[in-house]
């Protein structure tokens, strides 16, 4: 969508998502911004504000349902939505000692489950109009199953599927659905990460390439394209040769 003039985050007080907040805000605009820390997210409040945008915040966990669909509800009143952007995620090291089970099920609660309970008010609120945009990350991780991260890569998965089919259900009635899958990114999220991470980018890089994508309505938002060559590549290999390439990748 071309020029939004209301826009929701979540997951807006960090990484990617505030990057997109202070890439998007300026006078005219209305952001509704979602996180977790209500400190941090006060912060990234305050600078949007400072650049002209009016800011409606809400210090809501993305599991919550009911709270979080009141929340959208909150911003729409504002200004009716044009484009929300289902960023909040979580990434669980393998080595944090948690059960495998406890880890699929935390890391589902928030990548898939979140972005549903994003998603689906943001539907409701557009299709009357027949007019909106809604825009889910996923990752390029989601592209590839990695045992180094099995629960995140099949979270990614599963929203990147969802999204890519929701375009094309929602597509006839006037609503624009896109799917991002970045790389690396600077965050606290990477930042724990203790292997390298080829074509690692700044935040405020990545917010402007989504955007400018979004702008188009690419459908899928990958980059940056030499590392989503290399998963093209590696996905077209023989399985046994795969399991024996991605059994090497260093855990999360």
């Amino acid at each position: 969508m071309q020029n939004p003039k209301s826009i929701a985050i979540t997951g807006a007080s960090g990484g990617i998502g505030r990057a997109l907040a202070l890439h998007y805000a300026r006078p005219g605009i209305t952001l509704g911004l979602n996180g977790r820390n209500q400190e941090r997210l006060e912060k990234v409040s305050e600078i949007c504000r400072d650049k002209g945008a009016e800011v409606v915040p809400g210090v809501v966990d993305v599991t919550d349902a009911p709270a979080l669909g009141n929340w959208l509800r909150k911003v729409e009143t504002h200004t009716p939505l044009d484009l929300v952007i289902a960023n909040a995620g979580i990434s669980i090291g393998m080595d944090a000692g948690i059960p495998l089970e406890d880890m699929a099920n935390q890391t589902f609660a928030v990548n898939v489950q979140g972005v549903m309970n994003t998603v689906h008010p943001a539907i409701d609120l557009m299709k009357p109009r027949a007019r909106g945009q809604i825009a889910i990350m996923s990752s390029l991780a989601g592209l590839l199953s990695l045992p180094s991260a099995p629960a995140y890569a099949a979270s990614k998965a599963s929203v990147r599927a969802y999204g890519e089919a929701l375009r094309g259900l929602l597509a006839p009635q006037g609503l624009e659905i896109n799917v991002i899958c970045p790389g690396f990114v600077e965050s606290d999220m990477t930042a724990r990460n203790n292997f390298p991470m080829p074509f690692l980018m700044s935040a405020d890089k990545a917010a402007r390439i989504i955007a400018a994508r979004l702008a188009r309505n690419q459908g899928r938002i990958a980059f940056p394209w030499p590392l989503l060559a290399v998963i093209r590549t590696a996905v077209t290999l023989p399985a046994p040769l795969l399991d024996r390439l991605i059994s090497r990748l260093p855990a999360k």
